[in-house]
Formats: structure tokens, sequence, C-alpha cells
């Protein structure tokens, strides 16, 4: 058995990799790469090998999923062989299996078709009253979130704050893209009201989906976008699910951002104490806070996981966004 090694370093989207190609000599006659891959799942370049597995290459046109049967660059392996500048061979992923992964990680990220098309390239913060600071800042803010992901970031996520139609959504949808497409990893979007229905007609008994079930998913996606936080009606269910949501991510120190219409403020006055009428008048006045619709305790969880981005501005869906047709 002749063997012999050629070694590669890439930093992939999704990981760090070292490749070793072992070329064995089989009983047939005949010699089949293989390759030991050293992965590490910090995205180290120092960091020490989490696992190590022995892969062969498939043959071209093998039907391997991630891998392009039609790639020019492969031939379906997968992977490519390169000639380096002093004439040693090494191996690398091929763009192919890059841009399946990619493709696999959105279509299973559950953004929904309104939002299929935004990204954070096209997000607009222009002609917007004036208010155009807060907007450049909340994208400027994604952008170096998308870069400095996952090591400078740790686990930490973004707090969407703002008044309706500033493009909370938009920019979180992007961010959820950009952490696929540029830094390699996985996610799931939900709308927060959407979760909580999911998980209530779960108790129904013609419902073969669990609670469990359900909720696995949420607390284990690399990357969770919670849209409208907020938006279901406060109740001690809600609190409590919403807590079990935020604690087990915290704890995994998992990335979560959400989006929310409420300010980033503790609950209004008199909440949880007799009023007078005055203070009733100058409640029923007052819009309600992140802190009414979530309880304190968690908003100030909230503030531990995630930076806030205050976004303000004119309601973008009344001015360019409107409907027509023709």
């Amino acid at each position: 058995m002749r063997t012999g090694v050629d070694t590669v370093t890439s930093k992939s989207l999704s990981r760090y990799r070292l490749a070793l190609r072992v070329p064995l000599s089989h009983k047939d006659g005949n010699e089949h790469s293989y390759y030991l891959i050293f992965d590490s799942h910090t995205r180290q370049l120092d960091s020490a090998v989490s696992w190590i597995s022995m892969v062969r290459l498939p043959a071209p046109n093998c039907d391997t999923e991630g891998m392009d049967e039609a790639c020019e660059v492969c031939g379906g392996a997968g992977m490519q062989l390169i000639e380096r500048a002093d004439g040693s061979r090494a191996v690398r992923e091929c763009v192919c299996r890059t841009r399946s992964r990619q493709q696999r990680a959105l279509a299973a990220a559950n953004i929904p078709r309104l939002y299929s098309a935004s990204t954070l390239d096209n997000y607009e913060t222009a002609d917007r009253d004036n208010q155009g600071y807060t907007l450049n800042h909340a994208k400027y803010t994604a952008e170096k979130f998308v870069r400095f992901y996952p090591l400078e970031t740790n686990g930490m996520g973004l707090l969407l704050t703002g008044s309706i139609g500033t493009g909370k959504t938009h920019l979180a949808v992007g961010v959820l893209k950009a952490l696929i497409e540029e830094r390699g990893a996985t996610g799931i979007f939900f709308h927060f009201h959407d979760l909580i229905k999911k998980v209530q007609n779960s108790f129904n008994r013609g419902v073969s989906a669990t609670e469990q079930e359900i909720m696995e998913p949420i607390f284990r996606a690399e990357v969770l976008v919670l849209d409208e936080l907020g938006a279901s009606k406060p109740s001690d269910w809600v609190f409590d699910t919403l807590a079990h949501i935020l604690n087990t991510r915290y704890n995994e120190r998992l990335t979560t951002i959400l989006t929310t219409n409420y300010v980033n403020r503790e609950p209004m006055l008199g909440r949880g104490r007799p009023m007078s009428a005055m203070e009733e008048a100058r409640e029923a006045l007052r819009n309600e806070t992140l802190g009414d619709r979530i309880g304190e305790r968690m908003r100030s969880r909230l503030q531990e996981m995630c930076m806030s981005v205050e976004m303000t501005g004119p309601d973008y869906r009344q001015t360019a966004k409107r409907a027509h047709f023709g």
C-alpha cells in the first residue's frame, strides 16, 4: 500500500478546516483518494481540533447531497484539487458545495415570501424626513454585526426597536441572510404571534406536533430571528413561554435577533398596584412599553443578550410602499 499526504488549510464559510489527502492503493489495483478532515466549530485559526473524520471523494456524477453533478470545477466531487505556486498539491471545498449548503440553509430559514428579496444592501435609509441618522446607524450596526460574527459577537444578538414602517423586519432578515451566505451560519425566522399560536395549537388533541417538537428548533437554532416581539396579548403563559425561549438561548450563548414596535422601557406607571383616577387617566394616554408586553424581568434579560438598536422615522409603507397597480 502506497500512501502520501498533501495538506491544505482553508477558512471556509461555515468552519475552519484542515484536509489531509491520503492516496491508498486497494486490492483492486486502483488508487483512491481519501481525506482526513479536521474541523473546528469555533472558527478560530488556533483552536483545538473538535473532530476528525476520514472521507473518500465520490466519483464524478455521484448523486451526493451538496455536490453539483454538473460542476465543471470538481466534476461532482465537491472538493477541488489545486496546485500551489511551489508545485505542491492541495484540496479545498469547491464553490458548488458551498453554494448548495447556502441554498439549503436559506430554504430552511422560514423567511416569509414578503421578505424573500430583503437584504442589507437594498435596505434604504435615504429620504426619510431627516430621520436617516438612526436608520443609517442601524444599517451600519447590522453590517458590523455580520462582519464580526461569531468570534467578536460571542452569542450576543440584536434588539431592533422603533415605530411601525422603519424597516426593522427587513433589516433583521438581511442580517440572517448575510450570516448564512457570508459566515456559513444556519438560522430560522419566526413571527412572535405565530409562534405563540403554534405552541397553543399543540395542546389540541387533533394536532400531532407536540410543544417540545415545535420549540426544539427555536431552542437550538444557531441564529433565531423573532419578529414583532410583544405582538401577543400579555399573559402569564406568554411570559413563561418567552422566558423559556430566551433563558435557554442565553444559557447556550446562541444568537437571537428580535424586532419590536414597543419602546425599550420599563412597564408603565402603576402596573401591579391599585391606581388613582389621575394615574389611570395618565396611563390610558400613554403607549405601552416593551416592559408591559413581555414583563420587566425578560426585558432586563434582553439587555444582557442583545445590543439595542433604535430606529425612528415615518412609516415607509405609507409612502414608497403604498399599494398601487398599473
